[in-house]
């Protein structure tokens, strides 16, 4: 049988194999919250970066250009209207210009 000094020296080197075991856990647990932490931050802030970088100067050049689309545009309704005046104007000092023959 075994004396009480091999009982308390197994039960000694026991309990230290499962300190090591749950320090070990605990670290691992540590760094996983760690990397897990890293992994969505990179997930959320991937996308805003991307945009920053690629995407934005894209867009503001697209919005750009489509103003001066619409600039060109209301420059051409602009010259459109006073043409149209300029026509009746024309019309009403020439009697009978523009007017279908009965």
């Amino acid at each position: 049988m075994e004396s009480e000094h091999d009982l308390l020296k197994k039960t000694y080197d026991l309990a230290r194999e499962n300190n090591r075991m749950l320090h070990a856990m605990r670290r691992r647990a540590f760094w996983g919250g760690i990397i897990k932490f890293i992994f969505y931050a990179v997930l959320l802030l991937a996308p805003l970066w991307l945009y920053m970088q690629y995407l934005a100067p894209m867009v503001d050049q697209a919005l750009q250009t489509m103003q001066q689309v619409q600039g060109t545009g209301a420059k051409a309704e602009a010259q459109l209207s006073s043409f149209q005046e300029m026509l009746r104007e024309f019309q009403s000092k020439i009697p009978g210009f523009g007017q279908s023959a009965q």
